[in-house]
């Protein structure tokens, strides 16, 4: 099995994808394809190791699955503070040393911007994913603590994109800096007039937002084409995706299928480079 792991500011996301039950990738490595479980719980910067390998274990054992069973594991993280930790939880608890998404990883996908280094791990696998399963060009909408758009081109480049406030950050400024609002719910009201504070602050922050997700769209398009696909991921990716009039696909498992993805790529690559030092010994 295969460990994938999202690390954002605001949750960490999980999965375990089973290896195919015949054959694998016409390189002979392993190919993963069904996703057996995941799990969303909240990036804790000030856990231990020991408390991360615990929640680890118990979420396996919850789901019937056991740690011995993982032969790989792959992490996106834009939390770096976690990264030792993470690290240190994946050889301690499964005696496996992780692959980072990170520069130097082949993840197949050229990076545009003037900087490749400032791109968050997540946005590229995000990319990596959408090209893979919807082609290019394409736009991926990911609704974590920040709202990322990412485009990448009908070349499968990462070209850029953009970020904005998340949703829920935009809310909780609103509930911090008024002293008479209360804390709602954000959720798609049933009409868009409130008769009440509530039903006017949650008109407001639904389709508030929807407006802000569909300018940008509708500019990027405008830049793209209007054949881009157009696809939403992320918490909030099927409530502000069923209002959206741009995005056609909502993709709760792209991330974890982008990092399955580079997973493969790069267990190619280790692969062809142990036959060829094997290879070379051989020949002295």
């Amino acid at each position: 099995m295969l460990l994938v792991i999202d690390v954002g500011n605001t949750n960490t996301v999980l999965g375990v994808f089973a290896r195919a039950d015949a054959g694998g990738n016409a390189d002979g490595t392993p190919r993963y394809e069904r996703l057996l479980a995941n799990w969303r719980v909240a990036t804790v910067r000030r856990s231990t190791v020991d408390e991360y390998g615990v929640l680890f274990r118990n979420l396996f054992s919850m789901a019937g699955l056991e740690a011995k069973g993982i032969h790989g594991i792959v992490i996106s993280s834009v939390v770096p503070p976690l990264d030792p930790v993470l690290r240190q939880v994946c050889e301690r608890y499964f005696n496996l040393k992780p692959l980072y998404v990170e520069p130097g990883v082949k993840t197949g996908m050229p990076v545009q911007y003037d900087n490749p280094a400032e791109v968050g791990a997540d946005r590229i696998v995000n990319g990596v994913a959408a090209y893979e399963k919807y082609g290019g060009p394409c736009v991926i909408v990911d609704f974590g603590t920040a709202t990322t758009f990412d485009c990448v081109s009908a070349k499968g480049e990462y070209l850029g994109g953009v970020i904005c406030p998340g949703i829920g950050i935009s809310a909780d400024a609103l509930f911090e800096r008024t002293a008479r609002l209360p804390r709602v719910e954000i959720r798609k009201p049933a009409r868009v007039i409130g008769t009440n504070t509530v039903g006017s602050l949650q008109s407001g922050l639904y389709y508030g937002y929807i407006g802000l997700i569909d300018g940008i769209l509708e500019r990027l398009l405008g830049e793209l084409g209007a054949e881009t696909q157009v696809i939403a991921t992320g918490g909030f990716g099927t409530m502000i995706g069923i209002g959206s009039k741009y995005i056609r696909h909502v993709d709760d498992f792209l991330t974890l299928e982008g990092l399955r993805i580079i997973w493969e790529r790069n267990e190619s690559g280790r692969k062809e480079a142990g036959a060829s030092k094997a290879g070379k010994r051989a020949g002295k």
